[in-house]
């Protein structure tokens, strides 16, 4: 991916994450600033997004999704964490809401309203098990979600909402990912990679043994000497 950013012109790839060398690391104090700031911002979005818009407040959608407070932590405070990358907050969030979902369709389906009720807790707990499983299969780890697949079966705001919450999740998760483009690198970077994190550079092979099995002295010596 990083090989395919860099053929984009540089105000472009900048954006998006890319660096040709790795930044320098800033003062706790301005990660802090930085955090504030970003993460005021990024939450304010969402907000004003879902409390604002008649589509959204017609079909009473909560202004925002509860477990996005945590997803702010990391995008915003966390940059670097594989947990905060795109793939996570994206994928993490979506099949938590998914499983979510399901799960709690399945205990609806129970013979009355109030044996349903009685269970609601066993759902939530089921659901956040099966997404955390899930996100772990999948290489989308991101903590906040566990809180997304926990709210159709304890929230009665998301759970009147059905399956329309698994668009309201998408939208956000890509709201506070654009957020998090261009906040963050304004003066940091993010992300760090977008699908999987690079490879580790492969160590230099061994000097190659001469007839008596032993470097040769050219080899031996320093690369600088040479």
């Amino acid at each position: 991916m990083s090989s395919r950013l860099a053929r984009l012109p540089p105000w472009i790839s900048h954006w998006l994450g890319y660096r040709s060398a790795a930044p320098k690391p800033l003062p706790t104090y301005q990660v802090a600033a930085w955090s504030f700031i970003t993460a005021f911002c990024g939450l304010s979005v969402v907000q004003a997004l879902f409390n604002y818009s008649d589509y959204f407040t017609s079909r009473h959608v909560p202004g925002i999704v509860a477990s996005y407070g945590a997803s702010a932590v990391l995008c915003f405070g966390a940059i670097e964490s594989p947990l905060a990358q795109p793939r996570a907050l994206i994928f993490g969030h979506f099949f938590s809401a998914l499983i979510g979902v399901c799960i709690t369709k399945l205990f609806s389906l129970m013979p009355d309203q109030a044996r349903f009720e009685s269970l609601r807790w066993l759902a939530a707990s089921l659901s956040t098990a099966l997404a955390i499983v899930a996100m772990q299969l999948t290489g989308t780890t991101h903590p906040p979600a566990g809180a997304t697949a926990l709210l159709p079966a304890t929230n009665d705001e998301i759970w009147h909402l059905s399956w329309y919450f698994l668009p309201v999740v998408l939208l956000s998760s890509t709201l506070l990912m654009c957020c998090a483009l261009l906040l963050n690198n304004l003066h940091r970077r993010y992300p760090v990679f977008w699908i999987a994190p690079a490879p580790p550079a492969k160590p230099a092979p061994p000097p190659a043994p001469t007839e008596n099995g032993e470097a040769s002295d050219q080899e031996k010596l320093p690369k600088d000497s040479v």
